[in-house]
């Protein structure tokens, strides 16, 4: 009989690139209808005049650097640092303003009940 091992202990904050000229989005497990994902920034923002507006549920938090998420009905972004999480319900149009330049902004994001292919 196989015995289940665990996977290799990784770290959230190495193999980070040195320059980031778009941002990285790296899934790190997938397990059915949720889906957990590391992502890194530096200076980057939503193209402006988009938004995102998934359809499944998102639990983010942000690990290091600060961050602007400005939602649908919000006259100003809301601001992230380190520590700070909030749950994006399904639906719900947002859009990242602002990513510190001068650092990584590193977020991790659970995805959950979305559909197989990921898409949005």
């Amino acid at each position: 009989m196989k015995k289940h091992m665990p996977q290799n202990i990784e770290n959230l904050f190495e193999d980070i690139p040195a320059t980031l000229p778009q941002e990285l989005f790296q899934t790190l497990v997938k397990k059915g209808k949720v889906r957990i994902e590391r992502i890194v920034s530096e200076g980057q923002s939503t193209l402006k005049g988009e938004c995102y507006c998934q359809a499944w549920d998102e639990w983010v938090i942000l690990l290091s650097g600060s961050a602007g998420l400005l939602f649908d009905g919000d006259t100003a972004p809301r601001i992230l640092k380190p520590g700070d999480y909030l749950l994006i319900p399904a639906g719900c149009r947002h859009r990242v303003e602002w990513t510190e330049p001068d650092c990584k902004t590193v977020w991790l994001a659970v995805h959950f009940g979305e559909n197989k292919s990921g898409s949005e």
